[in-house]
């Protein structure tokens, strides 16, 4: 059976945006990633140079890399990738931060003809930078996984159990634990125990929803705070969690270290204050460990 590979065609179904510029900058390729993400469809761009008044990138300062400091201009100066966090000019005037990977093209002869870049969207990214600095600024933040740290839970958990007597809106919390950290310390040491600490958050982090919050309650333990849920939501949440980071895996001399966490949730009662809230969490958290580890227990 033949097998044959239409670039075209893959390059059309990324989900990021990919263009190619000549030398001169002129634009000769443009994906639908590219279309989707920047609101410009090909037969708008294609034979303009990428500085036309189109993508006008800046800089988090500001400043206009079209007329200094591009990335595809500096990748085809120097013949060396290049990879930036920019704000694009989206087609209906808005800004967008996004990630470029700008790579030279070289002919046969090994001549430089143009350069490829590759975008994507940053913006949840670029919040949770944000969110991050902001709570830093507060002490809010853990050094180590810069998660929010437990005195920033506490106070989210205060303004949910405020908003549900209030207003009767409803909210869980998620408290999880690194199933048999204690061995990782003991077999890896402590060195590759603090990265397991940083990849864990860094996981639960990006899969969080944008409403919820979640940090690290202390040593291996990570608590999250779900507005409006109910006991079945809760749970589907815990379990992506769970599965997020039974997927993940750190390598320690090239071979694959893979984890799981347990976790117990809670749904918030009219008898419960935040310390009984998380206390019903942390139950269903022991149930998950006495019944064999890497599951979530909602009550």
């Amino acid at each position: 059976m033949d097998f044959k590979i239409d670039l075209k065609q893959i390059f059309n179904d990324l989900f990021d945006g990919v263009y190619v510029v000549d030398r001169h900058r002129i634009i000769r390729y443009w994906n639908r990633g590219a279309e989707r993400l920047s609101g410009y469809r090909s037969e708008e761009v294609l034979g303009r140079s990428c500085q036309d008044n189109l993508l006008t990138h800046v800089s988090e300062a500001g400043e206009n890399l079209c007329r200094s400091g591009c990335p595809l201009s500096a990748a085809m100066d120097d013949g060396r990738p290049r990879e930036e966090m920019v704000f694009m000019s989206h087609r209906d005037g808005h800004r967008i931060p996004v990630l470029v990977k700008a790579t030279p093209l070289r002919n046969d002869k090994g001549q430089i003809i143009g350069a490829v870049e590759i975008f994507s969207d940053n913006t949840r990214e670029w919040r949770i930078e944000g969110k991050v600095r902001e709570l830093e600024k507060m002490a809010l933040v853990d050094s180590l996984t810069e998660l929010p740290n437990r005195r920033y839970l506490e106070t989210q958990l205060e303004s949910k159990l405020s908003e549900f007597q209030r207003y009767d809106w409803p909210f869980g919390v998620l408290f999880m634990d690194i199933d048999r950290f204690k061995a990782v310390n003991d077999t890896y040491g402590h060195d590759f125990g603090d990265r397991t600490l940083k990849m864990i958050a860094k996981t639960l982090s990006l899969s969080t929803r944008p409403h919820d919050v979640v940090g690290r309650w202390g040593g291996e333990e990570f608590l999250a705070v779900i507005p409006h849920v109910d006991p079945e939501v809760l749970h589907k949440i815990g379990e992506r969690y769970r599965l997020m980071v039974m997927n993940s895996c750190l390598y320690h001399h090239g071979d694959a270290i893979c984890f799981t966490i347990s976790g117990g949730g809670a749904v918030i009662g009219p008898q419960d204050t935040a310390e009984k809230l998380v206390k019903r969490a942390d139950e269903g958290l022991y149930k998950a460990k006495d019944s064999g580890r890497n599951m979530m227990i909602v009550t």
